[in-house]
């Protein structure tokens, strides 16, 4: 789950909750002053200094916001030299530039991982950028939700293509400069929905169950190399994609943040919250570290209960 930009649906989806919730008069409390009852608080995750990761080099697909922008930040605050990608120039630049001002080292590469040329010279530019490469935070994706009839065919291969081939395209081009290293850790973004899903993200669902498969078959096949591989499967999370896919990108923050909690009430019934950013991407960089030696093909949950509850 990343930032790309997508095409929004045409039929509301799941998380048309979220729009119901205002319809419902989250939007009249707002603007009435009303107090509404505020949901579970997500803690303030701290950029730690345990150097994890100093002098190594970290490659991130899709950063240029919401989980893979977070982790870019806290990988560089723990000493690794970070290069990352996505197709949004002006954000990439951004994130850039505040990991800079921090006194870390971080670079964006313009790149669009449906096309194999742009991920294959981002990968070399990174690795030769740096001297290395050391660890790959594989994280770009995006979503289109409606029923599967619905889809045209240029939409369901842009979100196979984008999240399913992104990672393919990534890893070929990356284990090369693994193998090189003599070794290195992959972590895959996939989602909880390849778990427990529901209408109108069959292309989304195919998607990510597809990637826990591609990380359980290529974690065998560069075991001998030193090389891991696991799946970071996150529940939902308080992002741009989430907030773009429920069709409330360009609505007030206070709306979205009211509607945000009515929704996780009702949908996420053990954390009753969404995931922060900072929270998946402090796990992915757990799975990154050293610490999980014996950690490899694993399917990694961080969902709130919310596939708990599903079973």
């Amino acid at each position: 789950m990343t930032d790309e930009p997508q095409p929004r649906p045409s039929a509301p989806n799941r998380r048309g909750l979220l729009t119901a919730a205002i319809g419902g008069g989250v939007a009249v409390g707002l603007a009435g002053g009303v107090a509404l009852a505020a949901g579970p608080k997500a803690p303030v995750i701290q950029i730690t200094g345990r150097q994890r990761f100093r002098d190594k080099v970290v490659l991130i697909t899709g950063a240029t916001s919401g989980i893979g922008a977070a982790a870019a930040r806290m990988f560089a605050a723990e000493g690794a030299k970070v290069g990352f990608c996505g197709r949004r120039e002006e954000r990439g630049r951004q994130v850039e530039a505040e990991i800079s001002a921090a006194g870390n080292i971080a670079r964006y590469i313009r790149a669009d991982v449906r096309i194999a040329d742009d991920v294959q010279r981002f990968v070399d530019q990174v690795t030769d950028g740096f001297g290395g490469l050391d660890v790959c935070f594989n994280n770009a994706g995006i979503t289109i939700e409606k029923p599967l009839h619905e889809y045209s065919v240029a939409e369901w291969d842009d979100v196979v293509n984008t999240d399913l081939r992104g990672v393919f395209l990534a890893l070929k081009y990356e284990v090369p400069h693994l193998i090189a290293r003599g070794g290195g850790v992959v972590v895959v973004t996939s989602s909880s929905n390849a778990i427990a899903t529901g209408p109108k993200r069959s292309a989304y669902s195919a998607a990510k169950r597809g990637l826990v498969g591609l990380v359980q078959s290529a974690a065998q096949d560069y075991a001998a190399h030193n090389i891991r591989i696991n799946a970071l499967i996150p529940g939902t999370t308080d992002t741009e994609l989430v907030r773009r896919a429920a069709g409330m990108l360009d609505v007030p923050d206070p709306v979205w943040e009211a509607a945000a909690v009515v929704w996780a009430k009702a949908n996420i019934p053990v954390a009753r919250r969404m995931a922060t950013a900072d929270e998946i991407a402090a796990f992915a960089l757990t799975l990154a570290s050293d610490e999980f030696a014996y950690m490899n093909g694993a399917q990694m949950v961080i969902d709130g209960g919310k596939t708990a509850h599903a079973g």
